[in-house]
This record gives structure tokens, C-alpha cells and sequence, in this order.
């Protein structure tokens, strides 16, 4: 856990006088900056669509689930980035029509949520430009190097989510 004697992009980046204090603590950082540059990009673009990164990522759950629909407490668990108010999430889509909501009737206390016409159009209109903007910012990787950066990620989130996985 000693410390970074190297010159790196992040310390240029940020205008760092001296050393990292740890090679975790330059990752860490690192990570952060790369995830923060990253969603500056998707943040215009899902603001051109009226939609934040977490109401898309709710509508695309809703859409992978199909015509049963999802639970919302589902939803909770599958959010990329995790958010106290799922809620509040599907009454903003609801409001904007592209959500809708149905009671279970076997248990009232279970929600499911549905994805309208409306949704379905609004995530086909973001797909091509999702999928260029992810062309954009990691396209220069390459498939191997992706590959490798998926596996690294992989590696960083196991011990932290492996008991979550248990339970599921």
C-alpha cells in the first residue's frame, strides 16, 4: 500500500503537487474521475430526451421485464446506480405517460410496473445515440482491452456485491 512515485494523467488532471498517498487511492480517484467524465456525456444526452440517467435505466428495466410488468421493489434491486426513491423514479414516468402501474391481484401489496407505448418509443429514439455515444467514449478500447476493463471491474465489485448476490 505504498505510494504512487509515478507522473499520472489523473495528478496532471486535477493539478496534484505530489505522490498519491496509495495505489487505491489513485484508482479509486482515477475511477471516479473516468465515471464523472462519462456521465457528463450520457447526462446531455438524456437531458435532450427530458430523462436523467436513473429514469432511463428504470424505463429500461420495465422494458426488459415485458408485458408482465416488474415489481418496483425488482426495480430497486436492478438499478445500475442505486437510489433511495424508486418511487418517485416511476411517478415522474407515470406522470410523463411512459410508465404505468398495476396492483397484483393475488397481492395487493405488490406493484408492477409496465412500460407504455410511450416508453417504448422514447427508449427507440435514445438507442441510436446511446449506442454512438458509447462508440464514442469507449469504441478507441478495442474489444480486447474493453474485455480486460470489464473483467477488472468485475474483480473491484465481487467482494462488495457477492453477498447481495446470495440472497437473490
Amino acid at each position: 500500500m505504498g505510494s504512487t512515485k509515478r507522473t499520472s494523467l489523473l495528478g496532471r488532471e486535477i493539478g496534484k503537487s505530489g505522490d498519491f498517498a496509495s495505489a487505491e487511492e489513485e484508482a479509486y480517484l482515477s475511477l471516479l474521475r473516468t465515471t464523472s467524465l462519462l456521465e457528463r456525456q450520457f447526462e446531455q444526452l438524456f437531458r435532450e430526451h427530458d430523462l436523467s440517467e436513473s429514469l432511463y435505466n428504470v424505463l429500461r428495466i420495465a422494458a426488459g421485464h415485458g408485458e408482465k410488468g416488474v415489481p418496483t421493489l425488482t426495480i430497486a434491486r436492478q438499478l445500475i446506480a442505486l437510489v433511495p426513491d424508486v418511487t418517485r423514479l416511476v411517478d415522474r414516468l407515470e406522470k410523463a405517460k411512459l410508465l404505468q402501474r398495476e396492483r397484483c391481484e393475488k397481492d395487493r401489496r405488490v406493484v408492477y410496473v409496465k412500460i407504455t407505448a410511450g416508453g417504448q418509443k422514447k427508449l427507440e429514439a435514445l438507442r441510436k445515440p446511446g449506442e454512438a455515444l458509447l462508440h464514442k467514449l469507449l469504441g478507441h478500447l478495442g474489444k480486447a482491452n474493453l474485455e480486460e476493463l470489464i473483467r477488472l471491474l468485475e474483480t473491484v465489485r465481487m467482494p462488495h456485491v457477492s453477498a447481495e448476490l446470495k440472497t437473490r
